[in-house]
């Protein structure tokens, strides 16, 4: 029996980082059965998340968005973390935020990199959550980045 991964993403992002998540979900491994819930904005993630959980019976979820550059864009973002955060401790189990706030990139082309490489690393990390836990001890404190270079741990 395969188990259920929900993606939830939203026609707010200018990125389609739940096709970019699904893609290596997908090349990685057959073992997995993919669910996908779009809704229009990075507020309504926590209920796309809950229903993924109780409608589909998902183990896991990864909840993908992209902030806009404003300020009450990144107050939604806020309150749209704060929401998959209560809805994780009332189910009990992951959701990865993915989040690429729209002004970390210089430039189109970088912004759609930093959504490809954040998108795949933790859609890796949700396939590390369910079939290799033991990896997230082994590389605590490494200093691992998603969407970004990796910083390295600190050392003496």
């Amino acid at each position: 029996m395969k188990i259920n991964i929900g993606i939830a993403d939203t026609t707010f992002a200018r990125v389609d980082m739940g096709k970019m998540a699904i893609n290596e979900i997908e090349n990685t491994t057959t073992k997995v059965s993919i669910i996908r819930y779009t809704v229009p904005g990075m507020k309504d993630l926590p209920i796309a998340c809950k229903l993924l959980f109780d409608k589909y019976n998902c183990e896991i979820c990864i909840a993908l968005g992209m902030p806009g550059l404003e300020e009450k864009d990144k107050i939604c973002a806020h309150e749209a973390s704060q929401g998959i955060i209560m809805c994780q401790l009332s189910i009990g189990k992951h959701i990865i935020e993915c989040f690429v706030h729209e002004d970390e990139g210089n430039t189109p082309k970088e912004l759609i990199e930093i959504c490809e490489n954040r998108a795949r690393k933790h859609a890796q990390n949700v396939l590390k959550l369910l079939f290799e836990k033991e990896w997230f001890i082994k590389n605590a404190g490494m200093g691992l980045r998603q969407g970004y270079p990796d910083a390295g741990p600190i050392k003496k």
